[in-house]
């Protein structure tokens, strides 16, 4: 039996899926790879991988959990602060563990990721996904603006405004909030 994704947001690019990895519920922190709602560790590795299509590609194991969760950290102090050179270090650190290669298809050029380790291969993916992010819109790369939320989305509104990860969670309970406010005010 395959275990549903508990996690509140998902579906964003690979970079910011994993980062989502953390949340908050209740006002408590949950790591799906600290063995969050019964599962263990490698098994939310498990839900994590199917959830971005990468389990038909890379083992969920020890090693692979361990690499992810250290791409994990270099990626948010990355997305934390843009100009921190550790951090950069960190995602370069990560990047140093595989490669493209160039390859000619039946439908012309083409690109193959290597790893020397295929433990490193999900990892390295979130990693070089975050570059393709910053190479596009790094401007759309957002935390939710909720105080109480430490989740990240990339911003794919058309005048590119979004505040919340979710306007059915954040968002609603941010305008429940300030309603709440004005009519107490009179």
């Amino acid at each position: 039996m395959t275990t549903a994704d508990p996690r509140p947001l998902t579906g964003e690019p690979i970079a910011l899926d994993l980062l989502n990895t953390r949340w908050m519920r209740e006002g408590e922190p949950v790591d799906l790879f600290a063995g969050a709602f019964g599962l263990g560790r490698v098994e939310g590795l498990a839900v994590w991988l199917r959830s971005t299509g990468l389990a038909d590609r890379f083992q969920a194991d020890a090693p692979t959990l361990v690499h992810l969760m250290t791409a994990r950290e270099a990626l948010a102090r990355a997305v934390a602060d843009p100009a921190d050179d550790s951090a950069r270090a960190l995602v370069d650190a990560v990047l140093e563990h595989g490669r493209i290669r160039a390859t000619l298809t039946p439908e012309g050029p083409g690109e193959r990721a290597e790893f020397a380790d295929p433990a490193w291969g999900p990892a390295w993916t979130a990693a070089r996904d975050y570059l393709d992010l910053l190479s596009s819109t790094p401007e759309r790369i957002r935390a939710c603006a909720s105080e109480t939320c430490i989740l990240h989305f990339h911003d794919t509104s058309r005048n590119g405004t979004r505040r919340w990860c979710s306007m059915s969670s954040c968002g609603n309970r941010a305008k429940a909030s300030r309603h709440y406010a004005r009519t107490r005010e009179r």
